[in-house]
């Protein structure tokens, strides 16, 4: 199988790379939209437009299926995408929420803080669904500026954790984090470390369970390679898919 990946930017390599790892791919085509991130922000409209440019670049490709590894289009925009799709589109919001509910150092007592962009956080989905597995201590955040953080590469610094003052400072420490968004990932070390080693969950992983449950997969491939391309500044994307040790 050949898959796609699409995101807003380069978060989406946090799922890629876990994507290339599992063996389960022949090859992974990844698109980051690097020239209008961030999503989040933007109106639902907007956020599908862009979504079914990327559905037209996909379908005009040989990939096999189209992971969306894009909260917020996740959640506004993916049964759109699947209508206008040639091939099968999976987002990454119930493999997230998926990784939760089978964390072995997470019980229902536990306080889980959701951080996301502002169109996931107001579409209410993470917090439904955490409610419904039965997590009774869950706060749900926005915290957008995270996203141009991680555009810009700031992994750390100055910068980074006096945004972590500005969102975080107030909260009772959680004992997980959930990242509801796939730029997250990038700087989950610095989130755990912040919250005195807060368990930081994302849906990478997840989405490579899910693929393969859904999909029947099997691991028979030694070498998955990637192409990436970016609607701006692809050599920014690659420098980020090297660090976050992608094989390219």
């Amino acid at each position: 199988m050949k898959l796609g990946v699409f995101d807003s930017g380069v978060g989406g390599l946090t799922v890629a790379r876990s994507l290339q790892r599992s063996r389960y791919f022949s090859e992974l085509l990844y698109f980051g939209d690097t020239a209008r991130v961030p999503y989040g922000s933007k109106d639902s409209n907007t956020v599908t437009r862009y979504a079914l440019e990327a559905v037209e670049f996909f379908n005009g490709t040989d990939v096999d299926a189209l992971v969306v590894a894009c909260n917020t289009v996740s959640v506004v925009a993916l049964e759109t995408m699947q209508k206008f799709s040639n091939k099968p589109v999976y987002g990454v919001l119930e493999p997230g929420v998926m990784a939760l509910e089978q964390a072995t150092e997470v019980n229902h007592d536990s306080h889980v803080l959701v951080i996301a962009t502002r169109s996931t956080i107001q579409s209410g989905e993470y917090q439904r669904r955490i409610k419904q597995l039965g997590f009774e201590h869950a706060t749900a955040m926005a915290t957008p500026l995270f996203v141009p953080i991680v555009e810009e590469e700031l992994y750390d610094g100055a910068i980074l954790h006096a945004t972590f003052e500005h969102y975080f400072s107030a909260l009772e420490r959680p004992d997980v984090v959930l990242l509801g968004c796939t730029h997250f990932p990038l700087i989950s070390d610095a989130i755990s470390e912040y919250f005195s080693g807060a368990k930081t969950i994302h849906s990478g992983e997840a989405m490579v369970q899910w693929l393969s449950q859904h999909l029947d997969l099997k691991r028979q491939f030694e070498q998955t390679p990637i192409t990436i391309h970016a609607s701006e500044n692809v050599d920014a994307v690659r420098r980020v898919a090297k660090r976050w040790q992608l094989s390219l």
